[in-house]
């Protein structure tokens, strides 16, 4: 499992990987529960990397 770093929700990393709900982003992997969430990291991932609970 994975935490969604713009909702919090917990995120299964194969689906979020299979659904193409992933980004990376300074070497690390971040896993999304939807498309609107992707999104609103992909536009201004470092206001949500700061409160990022640490990826697996």
């Amino acid at each position: 499992m994975a935490r969604d770093p713009v909702c919090e929700m917990d995120v299964d990393e194969q689906q979020a990987t299979s659904k193409r709900l992933t980004s990376r982003y300074r070497g690390q992997t971040y896993y999304f529960c939807c498309p609107s969430c992707k999104e609103h990291f992909d536009q201004d991932p470092d206001r949500y990397v700061g409160r990022q609970y640490e990826q697996h």
